[in-house]
This record gives C-alpha cells, structure tokens and sequence, in this order.
C-alpha cells in the first residue's frame, strides 16, 4: 500500500446546515474562533454564532484570515490569543481561507471545521493547502496529516454569493477527472489509488448537466437541485478524489490544468481572475495535448455558454506571455505524470491550438 491510513471529512448540506453543526463541534470542544474572510464572516459569522450557542459552543472572536493563504498570515494567525485560546477553529469562507487554516490549525493541533460561504474549489474538503508567496505566485503545497473534521454547506448563503466564484468553481472541478485519470493511467492502483480514479468519474457529468442551470439559480440568488448538485461536485466529490490520491509520498491530484494555472500567477493581471477561472481553459490545453478533442469541444462549448474562458484574451494573456508562463509551468508540482510523456513545446502548442479555437467560438 502507498498509504495506510486515510481520513475522510464528513459533510452536511442545508440551509439550516448551521443549526446542526454544534452537534459535530461540541464533541470536540466548547470554544471556537472564527477565522474568515471578511465578507464571509459579515454574511456567515452572526448566524453560525447564534446557532453554536444553542448547542452550548460559544464564539471568542472572529479574526481575519490575512487576504491570501501565506505562511506570513499563518505565523500572525499562530500567535494571535483568540486563535491559541479557542478548542476549536472554524474556517468561514473561501478557498484560501481554509487552506490558511489548515496550516494554522494543524501547527496548533485544534481540530479544524469549515464553512464555505462560496463554491469556487474543494479546499474546504481536502488534505492539501496550496500556499502562495506574498506576490500572489504559487509557492508550495502544504501536505495536512488530514483533512478538515466536517465540512457544512450552506447552500443559501452559497446562492447569494457572486456568481463569479461558482462560475470558477466549475471550472475548477472540471480539471478533476481529467487530470487524475491522466495521472493513474500508467500507475498500478492499490486501493486508496483505485477508490480515487472511481471516484473521478462522478465529476465531470455532473457539471456538464447541471452547471448552466445552477448558474441560472446563483443569478438569481435562488438555490435549486442543480445548484446543491454542482456545488457537492465542486466542494465534496472533487475534494474526496484529492484525499484518496494525494499525500507527501505521491501526488496524483493534480497535472496539465493546473500547471497552466500556476503558470499564469507569475503575471500581475492573472490575479484578476480566480483559480478556478484560470484552470478551466487549463483543462481546454489538457485535453487538446491529450488527444481527447471530442471532449475538449464539449468542454468548450459549454464554457462559451456559461462565461468560462476559451481564449487567452479571456485570462488577460497573450502569446507573447507564453513562454515565461511555460517556464513556471513546468517546474511546479504536477509536471510529471507517470509513464507518460511531457513536453513543453507540445504544452505551448496546445494552448495555441486552444485559443485558436477558442477564437472561432467567438
């Protein structure tokens, strides 16, 4: 076996998903710090306190996660007496928030909860935090010994969010199957490894679906059966295939897409876009290396209708950027894929082969 040991999150999903998330933490505590972004904890803290209450956990604070998940905002936040004092830490927002908080709660040995108020990735689920430098370029991933305790979705709160972070959320989780089918292709699976790449396989339909529906309802500030359906793709089912195929011995999660991603961070103006945005024309260039162009035209197709980038135009690039993004991108984790063949120029033909035809959909 590659790992012996695997813990997976429980999750709940609800707009009364507050209401029942005492149960969970009190087992394990009776004082909890909210460390969160700060329209998260406007639009999420006063409910989630009031409910904790009731189940006889009491919030000490509320602290702001620092803005971007760095190891400079965890050190403030491993210090700060809110944080230290608490049993139990209760990460409310985004992605990077509940990566910050992954770090900070393991170096501090609290038990970790978290409570995403938007659904642009599978952070919230998983046993990887991806950190940053304080330019906003991609540094490292830091390896959790496991993932968050249990993860509550409210739905509702996820409706009335800008529907820019489901979009991405999308496009993020669309990365999953193809990227972790390509990993395992030529990879003799044990079983955390064969539980993974089945799993996979409940990612990418679900998003093809529903996804342009649930946008429709996250428009309109509504939540629906196909918004709860992509939102558990995006933050549970694609959390869990990272859980089964990563850890610090292999890393089977992510390839092609997010290369390209983190490619991008080195220029300024992609940190106008969020992650998910970026990754989604990521798997665009994946597909197209792949060969898989019947389902790198669907993929696209559907990008052209629910606002997802089909061009480097539609990321803030250019051509010219290609070859500083190719340089980053084939030197971060992830440019390696067992007994199968990567090739930077290849890469850059691919993405110029993606926005060409990105441009005719245009």
């Amino acid at each position: 076996m590659k790992r012996s040991i695997v813990t997976l999150p429980d999750y709940a999903i609800g707009a009364d998903v507050y209401e029942k998330a005492g149960a969970f933490i009190k087992k394990y505590g009776t004082t909890a710090v909210i460390i969160g972004g700060k329209t998260a904890m406007s639009v999420a803290a006063g409910e989630l306190t009031d409910a904790l209450a009731r189940d006889g956990v009491s919030v000490t604070g509320r602290v702001w996660f620092g803005g971007d998940s760095t190891y400079e905002n965890v050190e403030t936040l491993t210090v700060d007496e809110t944080v230290k004092s608490a049993d139990v830490v209760l990460a409310v927002g985004g992605g990077k928030c509940c990566d910050t908080c992954k770090v900070v709660a393991e170096r501090l040995g609290k038990p970790l909860f978290t409570f995403p108020t938007i659904s642009s990735n599978c952070a919230p689920c998983t046993a990887l935090a991806i950190m940053y430098n304080a330019d906003g370029s991609f540094k490292n991933n830091f390896y959790c010994v496991h993932p968050p305790l249990c993860v509550f979705i409210n739905d509702k709160i996820i409706a009335e969010s800008p529907i820019a972070y489901l979009r991405a959320g999308i496009g993020d989780a669309l990365s999953k199957e193809a990227e972790v089918e390509l990993a395992l292709r030529h990879v003799e699976p044990d079983q955390n490894l064969l539980v993974g790449r089945c799993l996979c396989a409940a990612c990418t339909e679900p998003l093809l679906q529903y996804g342009e529906e649930a946008l429709k309802a996250c428009e309109n500030n509504q939540t629906s059966k196909a918004l709860q359906e992509v939102v558990l793709d995006i933050v549970i089912s694609t959390g869990l295939v990272s859980n089964m195929t990563v850890c610090p011995e292999f890393y089977y999660n992510t390839n092609l897409a997010h290369c390209f991603y983190y490619g991008a961070t080195i220029f300024p103006v992609a940190h106008r876009y969020l992650h998910g945005f970026i990754v989604a024309f990521g798997v665009s260039v994946l597909l197209d290396y792949d060969g898989q162009t019947e389902l790198r035209d669907r993929v696209m197709r559907f990008y052209k209708k629910t606002g997802l980038p089909v061009t480097l135009a539609d990321i803030g690039l250019t051509r010219e950027d290609l070859p500083a993004l190719i340089e980053k991108a084939t030197h971060v984790p992830g440019w390696h894929v067992e007994g199968y063949d990567l090739n930077a120029e290849k890469f850059r033909k691919s993405v110029i082969n993606v926005d060409d035809l990105g441009k005719t959909l245009k």
